[in-house]
This record gives structure tokens, C-alpha cells and sequence, in this order.
């Protein structure tokens, strides 16, 4: 069980490493995950100034970094989504 743990907690850094890289303002992120049934929802805040930076010209950035996660959660059989608030 401790494996699961660590890996749900890396997938979470990566999260996180990933939008902060992205900010203006990488203090304010905060990510919270929600469990689901076996979904794993990874809730993102950002600083509204950077609302447009992590979301993208239509939603690229947002689907890039959802595409990322998920296929990093393929390796660990799980299922994951991204939600940017």
C-alpha cells in the first residue's frame, strides 16, 4: 500500500511541478485530490491572473497537461482527470 501512496503523491508533484512552471505567481497553486470510486481527480487552483497561461489558446495548455497526467496514470492501471479552477 505504501507504493500506492507514493505514487499518487508523485503524480501530484508532477501536477504541480508542471503548472507551477507555467505561472507568474507559483505560490498561489494549489492542488487538491478527490477520489472517486477508482478516479482520481486532480483539482488545480491558480491565481486568476494565471487562469489564461495554465487554460491556453483554446484549451491547449489545459489538454496538454491533462494528456501528460493521464498517461503517467497508465503506467499505474489508474484513472485521472485534470480540473482547472
Amino acid at each position: 500500500m505504501q507504493k500506492q501512496r507514493s505514487k499518487g503523491v508523485a503524480m501530484q508533484e508532477l501536477v504541480e511541478n508542471i503548472i507551477r512552471a507555467l505561472v507568474r505567481n507559483p505560490d498561489a497553486v494549489s492542488i487538491s485530490v478527490v477520489h472517486k470510486g477508482n478516479l482520481e481527480i486532480y483539482q488545480v487552483k491558480v491565481d486568476q491572473e494565471d487562469m489564461g497561461k495554465v487554460i491556453g489558446r483554446k484549451g491547449r495548455i489545459a489538454n496538454a497537461i491533462r494528456t501528460v497526467v493521464k498517461a503517467g496514470a497508465l503506467r499505474e492501471n489508474k484513472k485521472v482527470a485534470v480540473d482547472i479552477l
